[in-house]
């Protein structure tokens, strides 16, 4: 099979939108982080040009593909298969414009191949941002058949990567579905009513009933409330020689089901801590965020120091740590937006925060809810980490049935070699 570069055969970036464009004209704005390799991650936005980033130029036309040019290792590949009148992308892409001599499907499926995409990240240049320009993308040599076997390998490859991701998204819902009913499992098991006892009344909707045994009290009896602190950005003297592991939102994941945070990202000085209201915690708090992404939580595993966006406590004898924090990321989660007000910044006032209520098993049952929960959430970790091994190699398996096939070492069905 002959080979031609890309320049031979496709017009890069032939449109752009012009800076007197009006500043009402509406589009739609893909960026880089929107695009995935051969699929979009998130919907373009919509947006009016005085409004749109200043990156926002590249027109498109149904039939383009698009590569991107910046962060090369991110592999975003899209061809646009549908009409594109009011879509505008990134000049961090290349807009590969298919002539006559290429079918635009057949371009889409090339371009998403490894003697495109693993060649463009070759070529790149940098090691934090690695970048390419569009005319060295022009000049990578592509396998070129005959229009008609074009045509015959992207039907072949629309159908087989079809029912592939039909299968892969099928495990992909299966992994989801796994992970909610062990939330709920754990839920359960965290307000008592997995148990096959008797129940009564709470009287906090939130909770509903709870076993006979159990007590419902101010969380603040049993747990000393600390607030986390920033301490002021400007003066530069705060953030020196920082040893203090200091937590913040990144550190704590959404619903993680590890509850320890070992490491930080960032460190916090001493003399940061003197001059705000942060303290370091010993290591068993619990925290929790209380503003921006509501109801992040964890447990220090050793002493650490926690920014504003966070509030902490320190549990008493009679509460256990890991017990809180499984109150706080399963049964507690709608609670805390329920308590949440203000826009565009969520955020849990803190008389609030003061006057919280929780269930209170003893301590021994506790213990075992938290040992009941640990189960749970090692079954179904066992079974999406199968399911996840599946999908990446459905995913690899995919890679190579489109590289084969637009190289022509893969014989399609009913079509001459």
């Amino acid at each position: 099979m002959r080979t031609v570069p890309l320049k031979r055969i496709v017009g890069v970036n032939l449109h752009t939108l012009p800076e007197t464009t009006e500043p009402g004209f509406e589009f739609r704005y893909l960026d880089i982080g929107a695009v995935g390799r051969g699929q979009l991650i998130s919907e373009p936005e919509e947006t009016v040009f005085a409004a749109a980033p200043s990156r926002a130029r590249r027109l498109v036309r149904q039939g383009d593909t698009i590569i991107s040019t910046v962060r090369t290792y991110l592999r975003a590949v899209w061809p646009v298969r549908d009409s594109a009148t009011d879509l505008v992308v990134s000049t961090g892409f290349a807009v590969l414009t298919p002539t006559g001599s290429i079918d635009s499907r057949y371009l889409g499926w090339l371009a998403q191949s490894e003697v495109v995409v693993e060649e463009v990240v070759a070529r790149s240049v940098g090691v934090s941002y690695p970048a390419i320009n569009p005319s060295d993308i022009a000049t990578v040599r592509v396998p070129l058949p005959p229009l008609a076997r074009q045509s015959a390998i992207a039907d072949y490859l629309d159908r087989e990567t079809a029912r592939i991701d039909a299968l892969i998204e099928k495990k992909q819902r299966m992994m989801a579905l796994i992970r909610e009913r062990a939330l709920v499992r754990q839920e359960l098991l965290a307000t008592g009513r997995s148990q096959k006892v008797q129940m009564g009344p709470s009287c906090h909707d939130w909770l509903g009933p709870i076993p006979e045994n159990w007590s419902v009290v101010r969380l603040k009896h049993y747990a000393r409330i600390e607030s986390g602190h920033t301490p002021s950005r400007t003066r530069p003297e705060l953030w020196e020689n920082c040893t203090i592991p200091w937590v913040t939102l990144n550190d704590v994941g959404y619903l993680e089901a590890h509850e320890w945070i070992e490491e930080t990202a960032n460190l916090i000085s001493e003399a940061g801590i003197a001059s705000s209201s942060a303290r370091v915690l010993p290591a068993g708090t619990v925290i929790l965020s209380r503003d921006a992404t509501v109801g992040r939580c964890g447990i220090l595993a050793r002493p650490m120091a926690t920014s504003q966006h966070f509030i902490d406590w320190i549990c008493g004898q009679h509460l256990r740590p890991r017990y809180l924090w499984l109150l706080f990321r399963t049964a507690m989660q709608t609670h805390f937006a329920s308590l949440t007000d203000g826009a565009p910044l969520r955020t849990i006032g803190m008389p609030d925060l003061g006057e919280l209520v929780v269930p209170l098993p003893p301590l021994d049952q506790q213990d075992l809810i938290v040992e009941q929960a640990e189960e749970v959430r090692k079954r179904a970790g066992k079974t999406t980490e199968l399911l996840d091994k599946q999908v990446a190699l459905l995913q690899e398996h995919r890679q190579v049935l489109i590289t084969a096939a637009v190289t022509g070492e893969l014989e399609i069905p009913g079509v001459a070699a």
